[in-house]
């Protein structure tokens, strides 16, 4: 699969268990480190009405949308049962203090 482009953020300004917002030309993503550390990176728009993932709360690696507590998985970006729905994912690496976003076409 082609990447669209890439985008970095300093890794040291996402905080644990939260959501970051980041421009990614047209596109808005939601960028989280979890607890352990690892970043992943989600489209910032929940698949049942649109709302923000980035403002979501995180439990392990699922984030909880505050619109209608749909739950949705960080690494697979699938809503969890009994909801139905996905959002697209993009690999992030850690590296040299940055987090490296490769965005999708």
């Amino acid at each position: 699969m082609k990447t669209l482009h890439q985008v970095s953020v300093p890794y040291d300004s996402l905080l644990p268990q939260q959501g970051r917002r980041v421009r990614a030309g047209s596109r808005e993503l939601a960028v989280f480190r979890l607890e352990d550390g690892e970043v992943l990176c989600v489209e910032n728009r929940c698949p049942h009405k649109g709302g923000s993932l980035a403002e979501g709360i995180v439990a392990g690696s699922d984030v909880y949308c505050t619109q209608h507590d749909w739950r949705i998985c960080l690494r697979d970006g699938q809503a969890q049962a009994p909801d139905h729905g996905c959002v697209r994912t993009h690999p992030c690496r850690v590296e040299g203090g940055l987090v490296h976003i490769e965005v999708r076409p």
